[in-house]
This record gives C-alpha cells, sequence and structure tokens, in this order.
C-alpha cells in the first residue's frame, strides 16, 4: 500500500466504522436463517434437495474470495468495500425469488460469492487498522457480526411470526442494510496500492503460512457449525428435553460466542493470541467432555457454553495473523476464510454421518478431538502478536498523547 500518513483520530474512526460493516454483513446472514422455511416452500424442496442449494453458498464464496484482494487493488479499499457490501446486502433478495431448485442453486451461488468477496475485503481492512492502532480489535469486530446477526434473526423471527411474505422482508431488510452499509464505508481508510506494487493473481492457492492458520481456524468452525447445527437435536434426542429448551441451548451458544468476542480483544491485549488461543482450547475440551458425558441438560447446556467460550476468539485472530503473516494480506485471509467455510459446510453432514453411524455422543467425541487441535497449533499464531507490539506503522500519525 501507499505510503499515506493518518491521523490517530482517523484510525480510531475507521475501527468503528469497519465495526458497523461487519454489523450489516452479520445481520444479512442473520436475517436469511430465520426464513430458511419460507424459502424451501416457495420452491417446493425436500429437505435433501434444499441442503443441495445451500452447498452452493460455500461453493460460491470459495470461487470468489481470492478476487477480493484484486477488486481492492483496482478500486482502493473504500470503493470496493462499498461496492461488495452492496453486491452482499442485495443479494438477500435473491433467495426469495427462487421458484425451482435451479434457481436456487445460482441464487445461493452468487450469494456466497458476495459474502465470501465482502468476509474477505472488511477483514482486511480490519487488520490493517489493528496494524495501525497497534492492538487487538479483531474479536470486536467479529463480535460485532455476531450483534448484527442476532438483531437480524430477531428481525426475521418476528417476520416469521406475523407471517410476512420473505420477498417483502428480505427487500426491506436488503435495502435497509445497503444503505447503512454504504454509510458506514464512508469512514473507512481509504488505502491505495504503492504505484508500484503488482496486483495480487486473480486465483492462486494460499501461502503455507495460511494454511497452518487455517487448520486452526478449521478446528474452531467444524466445533462451532456442530454446535449451532446439532445442539438442539442433541438435548432433545439424547437427553429427551423438550424442543423450547434445546432451542435455548442453541441461542445460550449463539449468545456465549457473541459476548465473548465482544470482550476477547481486552484479554488478547493482556495475555496475546497464542496463550488466549491455548486456554480457549482447553475451555472447548472441557466443554466437549461436559456434553460427551452429559446425563442432564443443565450439564451439557454449560458444556455448548463452554465451547462457545472457548471457540470465540479463534476465528477472529486467525484473520489477524493471516493478514500479518506475509506481504499479500488479501491472500492470505482469502485462503484462511475458503478453509473455514469449508470446515463449516463439511461439519455438520460430517457430524450427521458419524452419528448415523454410531451415535450423536460418539460425533461430539470427533469436536472435542479436534478441539485439542486449538491449544496444540495455537502458536501458528504467533504473527499476530509480533506486530499488535507496535503502536503504529510509519504510514500512520504519532501516536495521539491524550488517554
Amino acid at each position: 500500500m501507499s505510503d499515506v500518513v493518518y491521523d490517530l483520530r482517523e484510525v480510531r474512526r475507521a475501527r468503528y466504522a469497519v465495526a458497523a460493516v461487519f454489523a450489516v454483513h452479520g445481520a444479512v446472514t442473520g436475517s436469511f436463517a430465520t426464513r430458511v422455511p419460507w424459502v424451501q416452500d416457495h420452491a417446493s424442496l425436500s429437505a435433501g434437495r434444499l441442503g443441495f442449494a445451500l452447498a452452493f453458498t460455500a461453493f460460491g464464496a470459495s470461487c470468489s474470495m481470492p478476487l477480493a484482494g484484486r477488486i481492492s487493488h483496482r478500486f482502493g479499499s473504500r470503493t470496493a468495500l462499498r461496492g461488495l457490501i452492496a453486491l452482499w446486502t442485495l443479494s438477500l433478495i435473491l433467495p426469495s425469488l427462487a421458484p425451482n431448485l435451479p434457481t436456487l442453486c445460482l441464487s445461493m451461488f452468487v450469494y456466497g460469492a458476495s459474502a465470501g468477496m465482502a468476509d474477505v475485503a472488511m477483514n482486511a481492512l480490519g487488520v490493517e487498522v489493528e496494524r495501525m492502532l497497534g492492538k487487538s480489535i479483531m474479536s470486536g469486530l467479529h463480535g460485532m457480526w455476531s450483534a448484527g446477526a442476532l438483531v437480524g434473526s430477531a428481525a426475521g423471527t418476528l417476520a416469521a411470526h406475523l407471517g410476512a411474505d420473505a420477498r417483502l422482508h428480505f427487500a426491506l431488510a436488503a435495502v435497509t442494510l445497503t444503505l447503512l452499509g454504504v454509510l458506514a464505508c464512508r469512514w473507512v481508510l481509504d488505502l491505495q496500492p504503492a504505484e508500484d506494487e503488482e496486483p495480487p493473481p486473480r486465483f492462486a492457492l494460499p501461502p503455507r503460512s495460511a494454511l497452518l492458520i487455517g487448520a486452526v481456524g478449521f478446528c474452531a468452525v467444524f466445533a462451532e457449525g456442530a454446535s449451532l447445527d446439532w445442539s438442539a437435536v442433541y438435548l432433545r434426542d439424547r437427553l429427551e428435553t423438550s424442543a423450547g429448551l434445546a432451542a435455548a441451548c442453541t441461542t445460550g451458544f449463539m449468545l456465549t460466542m457473541a459476548v465473548a468476542r465482544l470482550v476477547g480483544d481486552a484479554v488478547v491485549n493482556r495475555f496475546g493470541a497464542v496463550r488466549t488461543v491455548r486456554a480457549g482450547g482447553a475451555l472447548a475440551v472441557a466443554g466437549g467432555l461436559l456434553i460427551v458425558v452429559a446425563g442432564h441438560p443443565a450439564v451439557a447446556m454449560g458444556g455448548f457454553a463452554l465451547m462457545g467460550l472457548g471457540i470465540a476468539v479463534v476465528v477472529p485472530l486467525c484473520f489477524a495473523a493471516a493478514g500479518h503473516s506475509g506481504p499479500n494480506p488479501s491472500q492470505a485471509i482469502a485462503g484462511v476464510a475458503t478453509i473455514t467455510y469449508t470446515s463449516g459446510l463439511i461439519a455438520p453432514s460430517l457430524i450427521g454421518g458419524v452419528a448415523q453411524a454410531t451415535s450423536l455422543t460418539v460425533s461430539f467425541v470427533l469436536v472435542t478431538v479436534l478441539a485439542c487441535g486449538l491449544a496444540a497449533f495455537a502458536g501458528v499464531l504467533r504473527s499476530g502478536d509480533r506486530h499488535r507490539t507496535q503502536i503504529g506503522r510509519p504510514k500512520t500519525a504519532v501516536a495521539d498523547p491524550r488517554p
């Protein structure tokens, strides 16, 4: 990037602007998730065909993520993020218009592709702001994503309760979120490439450092996907709870993750990414063991809460470490994002397959084993800690002496 000097107040303002973009991104996801049953009925799909269509979301994201760096290089970070977040928010409308399986698959591919590109662009900007501030902010940014997802899901739940047509719901949500996202982008940093900087390739394999970091993210996202999609089923089928209590377990898991992410930066700034993830891995393993041995719903719910607490900050720290690991942050972040998206895609189906062959308890033994990888391989996140100790860079202004 070009050597532009930014006032520290401008960098701080950009931090809140990027946080707002994260919240908008999450709100789209939350809005869509609550109306999946309506989309299924509108397209007249079985559960199997719906699952096939939803898989195109991850497929589209994986294909598009490497393009985000090139788009940012071509147009600058602010214009690129403004366009990509608008594309993502407006793509929310597409699934509600799909009348059959082929059109829904195409809609989900575009939906996933726009999500992935916006995801890489906003994480790359978040890493750059973190670098300039010299302290962890990525956990809080992802906490804002979780908060946005909760708000979007709450609005979607209300719309579903009122029997609102999802086409109207998605159109109103898309317009509102587009305006908010574009407005927030007005205050993000406008990073431009240096004159002699080569544009990143359209498609490239992620660097080796990103593969190692992505492996840590894979373990965390696998546990997250398994818990989100199977925690309610686990309580209902294995512990014979009511549907309401089972659903409350999933909601509690999401809230635990959101709160942990919002406060996680303070922990990371105090102890560093490596020690934080190692401690989180220990909590996740403890939670997994509680889930596996639980004979009472309260024990299992406590286990899922510990699991959420342990994995909450891992993915934000993986993005931060990837962004600091080499000369091309967008390419490294795209590599990590692709691996984590893949984990989120295969986790629910693999958990179901293992449960079908053995039992759901054995499935969460697998989750617990993977959680051990967080503690074992946390050292690959050390690149984020090295950069976090620096207060700014030459292209930022001298640190503001005020508290």
